[in-house]
């Protein structure tokens, strides 16, 4: 390619970067990450009556959502990878049809494994593509901005979070939770893959020289190796959402153990997330002006402090104020990662390695969820699942709080 050619592309390359179209395609994104995001918090609100109706305890209750973490997280990294290939629209549109015909199904399981397997294998394999291939997809169309743009993307998961729990609560105690399940379904075929019209344009093409410069980012800046990198990225993921889990997967069930009804719990996780978004923007403000390592590294130190919170206060209005505060302090770690990966990893292998590090979030999830309700059938209460929790948010910290001291030693280095 000659000079004045590569001129020309660099040229139209800009013209498309934070271009009218790209917050266009932002805010089709965020819709189709908020509708498509029911599938993460459908089964938290339904865990009283599956439990119930299935006859097990509450960790085997939890088991559906594991298993469906599970699905998410490789679902997403297969899917990020067919995104860096052939884009963002077929997945979606593929994706969209399975998440629909998947709550169907689930809606007529006749044993809790049905359950776990039919929502694991549709929902949650389904649900993968419209989050973190969604996030590394919007990324590839903001420079300037691209902090605010991958928060307000990965806001649809917590919006979702926010609709979502009080209506499913609400369906499910009017027509049970097959009904309610079937009738989801009908909504996700209806909405999901109309919205995808929008994301038809291909992402901008990247400038050799920046691609070139990203490869061999990671290993200039902090003195590890891509894969190094990338794997210590993971485990900080899972350790930070093991943490995270607690409140969000446990919350109602929590609730109904105080006293205080499932309902007043789905109220919680409600407004958790709802403070969650506003967590998610502030960070993706923030995130551009200090860094990707830095925003997880505040956003971690705030969740260990609000997960002590919950140890000494029980009281009705003590739990909505920090289940408040939880939302406030933890929304924007997970956004966070995805900066990171773009900071230091070429943008054509955005889709696998975004999937990398957010699907080892949802590992975390899976496996702090899981980990809650077998810690509450071994002592009878949950405060041994919190303590474990901030257990794990000090893994966290302590791996985050190394490779930013890497970074700002090699910074003399690049000076």
């Amino acid at each position: 390619m000659s000079i004045r050619e590569m001129a020309a592309e660099n040229r139209s390359v800009k013209s498309e970067v934070e271009s009218p179209y790209a917050w266009m395609r932002l805010f089709a994104s965020l819709l189709i990450a908020t509708i498509g995001g029911v599938g993460l918090w459908a089964v938290v609100v339904v865990l009283p009556a599956v439990e119930a109706e299935f006859g097990v305890a509450r960790a085997g209750a939890s088991l559906p959502y594991t298993l469906t973490l599970m699905c998410f997280s490789v679902g997403g990294i297969l899917m990020g990878r067919l995104v860096d290939r052939i884009g963002i629209v077929y997945p979606v549109i593929a994706s969209g049809i399975v998440l629909g015909l998947g709550y169907m199904l689930t809606s007529q399981a006749e044993s809790l494994w049905q359950f776990a397997i039919l929502h694991a294998l549709f929902v949650g394999g389904a649900s993968s593509t419209m989050f973190a291939p969604l996030l590394a997809d919007i990324s590839h169309w903001f420079d300037r901005r691209r902090g605010i743009a991958v928060a307000v993307c990965a806001s649809g998961n917590y919006l979702a979070g926010t609709v979502w729990p009080p209506l499913i609560q609400h369906f499910v105690a009017d027509y049970g939770w097959r009904s309610t399940f079937f009738g989801m379904g009908v909504f996700c075929l209806v909405t999901i893959v109309p919205l995808v019209a929008v994301l038809r344009r291909k992402p901008p093409h990247y400038q050799l020289s920046d691609l070139a410069g990203a490869q061999t980012g990671s290993q200039a800046r902090l003195g590890v190796s891509p894969n190094v990198l990338i794997s210590l990225l993971a485990l900080a993921g899972v350790a930070c959402c093991v943490a995270m889990s607690m409140p969000q997967v446990h919350i109602v069930a929590y609730c109904g153990d105080l006293g205080y009804g499932a309902a007043r719990g789905a109220e919680m996780l409600s407004l958790m997330l709802g403070f969650g978004v506003v967590s998610r923007l502030a960070s993706g403000w923030i995130a551009d002006r200090i860094g990707g390592l830095a925003t997880v590294l505040l956003g971690s130190g705030l969740q260990a402090v609000a997960l002590f919170l919950y140890l000494p206060f029980d009281s009705l209005p003590s739990l909505y104020l920090i289940s408040a505060l939880f939302g406030l302090f933890q929304g924007g770690i997970v956004p966070s990662y995805a900066i990171v990966v773009r900071e230091y990893f070429p943008p054509n292998e955005a889709g696998m390695r975004v999937s990398i590090v957010l699907m080892s979030t949802t590992i975390g999830m899976a496996l702090g969820g899981w980990l809650s309700g077998a810690l509450y059938d071994l002592t009878g209460d949950y405060q041994a699942a919190f303590i474990n929790g901030i257990l794990w948010n000090v893994l966290n910290l302590a791996i985050i709080g190394w490779l930013l001291l890497r970074k700002r030693s090699q910074s003399p280095a690049l000076a």
